[in-house]
């Protein structure tokens, strides 16, 4: 039984045969670019900075995409040895330039389905804080740390991890501490003034949709029955076609699109959110629940 996530049994049709016959990740490769309309983020982020607030491009994207989860659970799916799991937690990896350096570390940003835009922005900006000091290290760090202490140790360690996590057997504390077990990977290049990438989705790990921003591009798009120009947000979007039909993906991407033009929408928390299992979190606060249950009996006897 995996750590990070409940196998989904009883899978009929297509689900059931297409990850037997593309049985790794770049096998199953769907690779779109989706232009975002950058004037309502832009109109967003200015009232909100003049209102004391300052948010991010990336918050109000990543924000977007945990609700758009929380309607489509089918995202946080993943495939693992020709098999379908659904995730038990929600998390979005991301790399973060240390200062003064050009070098980066990459972990994630545990979200969940109900986060506003404003508990999504406070996370990025704790994730930033935390990951970009030059002398502190994550967890991902840590563990790469102990792999290069000993030659061969990597190479050895790496196997084991793939043997483990195709096995379903792979330690929750690793799962954990890779960025490579995540709902879906991002990485902002229009910070480094640099087009977007269609980024590969690794074949180690769980992460099925990988996200990539690029510098701002003009757009023609038909409006008032006149062709014009519109500034757009280009996202290079790879995804793992196995975890669901390329309808529901469209379906998935037209709310996203939806709640981007509309951010004013992800201030408020969604009236309901649809997970497939518990997530973590869930499984904890019920436990914790019954304890006290438990223990406010034992009192009143």
């Amino acid at each position: 039984m995996r750590a990070d996530g409940k196998k989904i049994k009883n899978m009929t049709g297509e689900y059931a045969i297409v990850p037997h016959i593309m049985s790794e990740r770049c096998d199953s490769l769907n690779m779109t670019q989706i232009n975002i309309p950058l004037e309502p983020l832009q109109k967003y982020i200015n009232q909100k900075r003049k209102e004391g607030i300052a948010v991010s491009h990336l918050a109000l994207i990543i924000a977007a995409y945990v609700r758009v989860v929380g309607e489509f659970p089918y995202l946080n799916r993943f495939i693992v040895n020709s098999n379908i799991f659904a995730r038990k937690e929600l998390a979005v990896s991301m790399v973060v330039l240390k200062n003064d350096s050009e070098e980066g570390t990459m972990s994630k940003i545990k979200c969940d389905p109900a986060d506003t835009i404003f508990d999504i922005n406070n996370k990025i900006n704790d994730y930033v804080s935390t990951n970009r000091k030059a002398d502190d290290v994550n967890k991902t760090d840590k563990l790469a740390g102990v792999l290069l202490k000993i030659p061969g140790l990597l190479r050895i360690g790496v196997k084991a991890f793939k043997l483990l996590d195709k096995l379903g057997l792979l330690p929750r504390s690793i799962i954990e501490a890779s960025p490579f077990h995540a709902t879906m990977g991002i990485t902002n290049l229009a910070s480094i003034r640099t087009n977007h990438i269609y980024h590969h989705i690794y074949n180690f790990g769980t992460t099925s949709v990988f996200m990539s921003i690029g510098n701002s591009i003009e757009v023609p798009v038909k409006k008032g029955g006149e062709i014009v120009f519109e500034k757009c947000m280009p996202f290079g979007c790879v995804m793992d076609e196995r975890i669901c039909s390329g309808l529901y993906y469209s379906k998935a991407f037209k709310r996203f699109r939806h709640l981007l033009a509309h951010p004013e929408l992800l201030e408020e928390k969604p009236e309901s959110v649809i997970k497939e299992t518990p997530y973590h979190d869930d499984i904890k606060k019920a436990k914790e629940a019954k304890k006290a249950a438990r223990k406010a009996k034992n009192l009143s006897n």
